[in-house]
């Protein structure tokens, strides 16, 4: 009798992972929360109870709760891409003495959140915080997780401590996953320049596809079964996501590594779950040869109830920059070695 409740609660603890993305409140219109969390625009942190209770007090719902405070934070907390590069570079310096990387991250911290609490600008730890004590404020539980995240920009080489952080929260007894920073907008590393372009597909996203660019430390935020948490090496040899790629995909199935050498006439495949069909025409693959960029369409392409898959025959040798256009949206990297 006690190995059947073991095993029923292991499933229901399953299925609870398995199942915790935003399809669980398809039912719920979050129109309200976005309304009051635009009403509040411009609004100080000086009173942080205050502002938390003026985005829920009103609201029914948890889970429209924490949507206004997300989406809060998310339109009015600028991300400061040279307080994260100044961080960086202090944090590689200072890694192999534990005693000066201890006190930087000390004295990093209080100016971090004196920045946010005056400027409104921040990096992901900012984020993560504030979304946290707001949600804290509201009696939502909810955590700050600590990783690694990876970009376009990100050096895979020098990627030995953890560098992002976002949120996991828990709603109706389920615990779901979310990125304030990466939803917010999107800094310009040229210019370090922030444009606030706010990305839903950050909101409760699915773990699988979060896996795929999050790497929590703690093993307990992957929301995953145990089979499927991919190892560190896994993780930095996985195909650059890009935000769109939240906006337009459930799940990203291959290639699961970026790099690939084949030989010519070799194809590669491409397998994704998408959030809403497409049209074939509609899905386009990039090249840059290092000499030239183009688009085509891939050599074969199939779309069946939102599951999308393409082949490439590659006939030409060279290295090929590969990346994954649907509807004229940016979604995946990989790069292709063609050698005879």
């Amino acid at each position: 009798m006690q190995k059947t409740l073991l095993l029923l609660l292991l499933l229901f603890l399953s299925l609870c992972r398995l199942n915790a993305q935003i399809a669980d409140f398809d039912h719920i219109d979050f129109k309200k929360a976005d309304s009051i969390a635009l009403s509040l625009k411009g609004e100080n942190l000086t009173n942080l109870p205050e502002l938390s209770f003026k985005l829920t007090s009103t609201l029914n719902t948890d889970v429209e709760k924490f949507r206004a405070i997300y989406k809060w934070v998310c339109d009015n907390i600028a991300n400061d891409y040279s307080l994260y590069l100044k961080n960086d570079r202090q944090r590689q310096r200072f890694k192999d003495d534990s005693l000066k990387l201890d006190a930087w991250n000390t004295k990093f911290r209080t100016k971090l959140f004196s920045r946010l609490l005056k400027k409104k600008r921040t990096i992901c730890t900012g984020y993560a915080y504030l979304v946290k004590t707001l949600a804290d404020f509201a009696n939502l539980e909810c955590e700050i997780v600590q990783g690694f995240g990876r970009v376009s920009t990100t050096n895979i080489e020098t990627l030995d401590l953890p560098n992002h952080s976002w949120n996991a929260v828990k709603l109706n007894d389920k615990w779901y996953l979310c990125d304030p920073t990466w939803a917010s907008g999107i800094p310009n590393p040229k210019t370090n320049k922030f444009s606030f372009q706010y990305n839903d597909g950050f909101f409760l996203a699915n773990p699988k596809l979060f896996a795929v660019n999050h790497f929590p430390v703690d093993e307990r935020w992957w929301l995953l079964d145990d089979n499927e948490i991919p190892t560190f090496d896994t993780f930095l040899k996985a195909p650059v996501l890009y935000g769109n790629a939240y906006k337009n995909l459930e799940l990203h199935n291959a290639p699961q590594q970026m790099h690939h050498t084949i030989k010519p006439h070799q194809k590669v495949v491409f397998k994704y779950q998408l959030k809403n069909n497409t049209k074939p025409e509609n899905v386009k693959l990039g090249f840059d040869n290092g000499f030239s960029t183009w688009k085509d369409q891939p050599t074969s392409i199939s779309i069946n109830d939102k599951s999308l898959e393409l082949e490439h025959q590659f006939n030409q040798t060279g290295f090929y920059d590969v990346h994954l256009y649907i509807d004229d949206d940016l979604i995946s990297t990989y790069t292709v070695d063609v050698k005879k």
